[in-house]
């Protein structure tokens, strides 16, 4: 149990038999009448955002996360299979658990997976991507002589199919740099 006080973002509670996690907390003491706080609470499943009021020093049950890293090994049909680096288990985690950042997901890759235990069974809450990955441009528009780095962008697709704006300056083949986590170009790599 936490108490309402002890609220800052980033805490996991758990509220209606759903995971939310703190993004903004205010505790707020009127003039008249008892303390509270106010929050802004996002579901860790399908990512709803809600507000709410707590009174001071109500308790809630904490969310017990678990993180592991593991490391994407294949893909199999619709499921993506990984492997956990400390105890070599493999599990598997569909398109939908992953969520959009799938488009980023490279074989090899090391991610974070956090999992909420509820009532004996293990669910997963989400999958954290590294924040940058390099990929190869596999499809775009060719460079034109004269194509500055100030110039504009263009629409280009990499080797997991992700499109996402590059410099017109990039070629097919090069590898970029990509921040996962607002899907912008951050660099060329050698």
């Amino acid at each position: 149990m936490i108490s309402s006080n002890d609220f800052r973002p980033g805490v996991s509670i758990v509220l209606d038999g759903s995971v939310w996690k703190v993004v903004e907390f205010l505790h707020v003491k009127p003039g008249k009448g008892s303390a509270f706080v106010r929050t802004k609470l996002k579901n860790a499943q399908n990512g709803n955002v809600v507000e709410r009021t707590f009174r001071a020093g109500e308790t809630v049950p904490q969310a017990i996360l678990e993180k592991s890293t593991m490391q994407h090994t294949y893909k199999d049909g619709n499921e993506y299979v990984f492997m956990d680096m400390e105890s070599y288990e493999e599990g598997r985690l569909s398109a939908e658990q992953i969520g959009d950042r799938v488009k980023y997901l490279k074989e090899g890759m090391e991610v974070n997976v956090i999992r909420w235990n509820n009532q004996d069974k293990s669910q997963v809450i989400d999958v954290e991507l590294p924040n940058s990955v390099v990929l190869e441009v596999t499809q775009t528009d060719p460079g034109v002589k004269g194509d500055t780095a100030t110039g504009g962008s263009k629409p280009a697709i990499v080797e997991t199919g992700a499109q996402i704006m590059v410099p017109l300056f990039i070629s097919v083949g090069e590898r970029i740099k990509i921040d996962t986590r607002n899907d912008t170009y951050l660099g060329r790599e050698n």
